[in-house]
């Protein structure tokens, strides 16, 4: 939508689609290589339904909220296979039994330090991370599709997986991490019955989400990559142009410079904008994110001037109400660019672990 407003503006728009990386939450100390994944969840009969809310029926719309226990030992597995293949650490070992499943009482989730220095004993690791607890929370629509004469059956299913990380030596966990995704299915059927029978099982549906929800945390435990879309503008000028076929050879530093120039000799607040933008790009795709930083920065500034945003707040209503596809761009454009930028410290220090591991090989 947003390079959709900034083609109406009668410029040329390109899109590039990049991999980059981002920082775990949590920074491991370089002593912690070997790490024990167990499963520290309390025994669940049967994976018996939680909550089960009554459908809502709206017209040719049936909907139906209900709440699951996960499978543990089939998350704890994924967790660990997840790590494993994320390559951080020298040694991932799984602790194939449920450390609860003897329980005759409920008690804290949280392991004692005894049992910790004993696990870590046993496994002949370094640390631990503990997989403490995994709901799901589903949700199963019908609709009826007019133009197909047919019902489309989806349940889509977020999962809360919750982690904690144990050192030895400790009489608390290093940090606990709950995180959340989202997984999808659909089906098509010509009665809302059939449409619903086609959809996966409640039991089915528990197995795969369970496994799903082994990677979910491993963003938050390691660093990751991320996929995302950056936009430049490729027209306009002659300068603008040549960058644009500059960029298409990868040819960076030579499409930096022109828009480098276009940025000094032009006056007009959005032709600078323009060249702003692209300058954020372009030293972005160079890894030098403090300066996409400064310069998207900038972007932002001119673009505030180019949309009018003061008089438009002065008129009141809401952003989404302003015609403001240039500002809207830019401010996309710096919030993803200063999270890299705020997380580059913590990020180089996770990957040093990395770097010193291939400078002793």
């Amino acid at each position: 939508m947003l390079c959709a407003g900034l083609l109406a503006g009668c410029q040329t728009v390109e899109q590039f689609s990049i991999d980059y990386m981002l920082p775990a939450k949590v920074s491991f100390p370089a002593s912690l290589k070997r790490v024990g994944v167990v499963n520290n969840m309390p025994p669940i009969p049967d994976n018996q339904l939680i909550v089960d809310r009554p459908p809502r029926e709206e017209g040719e719309f049936a909907r139906r909220t209900n709440y699951y226990n996960g499978d543990g030992k089939i998350t704890t597995e994924a967790l660990a296979d997840a790590l494993a293949d994320g390559n951080y650490f020298d040694q991932v070992v799984i602790c194939d039994s449920a450390l609860r499943a003897g329980d005759v009482i409920q008690r804290e989730s949280i392991l004692s330090a005894e049992e910790v220095d004993r696990l870590v004993s046993q496994l002949e690791v370094d640390f631990l991370i503990a997989l403490e607890n995994i709901q799901m929370r589903t949700i199963r629509r019908i609709n009826y599709v007019e133009g197909l004469d047919a019902y489309d059956a989806t349940l889509d299913v977020k999962v809360y997986p919750l982690v904690r990380v144990y050192v030895p030596r400790r009489s608390a966990s290093m940090t606990a991490i709950l995180s959340t995704d989202s997984i999808f299915w659909d089906a098509t059927g010509l009665t809302m019955e059939s449409a619903n029978a086609r959809l996966i099982s409640d039991k089915q549906m528990i197995t795969e989400a369970s496994h799903f929800a082994g990677s979910v945390p491993v963003k938050d435990l390691l660093p990751h990559w991320k996929r995302g879309d950056r936009y430049y503008f490729a027209g306009g000028s002659v300068n603008m142009r040549d960058a644009a076929v500059y960029v298409r050879k990868g040819q960076w530093s030579d499409a930096v410079a022109l828009w480098k120039k276009e940025y000094d000799t032009r006056k007009h607040p959005k032709q600078k904008m323009q060249a702003a933008y692209n300058l954020a790009f372009g030293y972005e795709m160079q890894d030098s994110i403090t300066t996409a930083f400064r310069w998207i920065d900038q972007a932002q500034q001119l673009a505030y001037r180019v949309d009018d945003v003061e008089a438009k707040r002065q008129d009141g209503g809401t952003v989404e109400e302003w015609a403001v596809p240039d500002y809207a761009e830019t401010v996309r454009y710096y919030l993803e660019l200063k999270e890299r930028n705020d997380g580059l410290m913590r990020l180089n220090v996770q990957m040093q672990r990395i770097k010193d591991e291939d400078d002793n090989l």
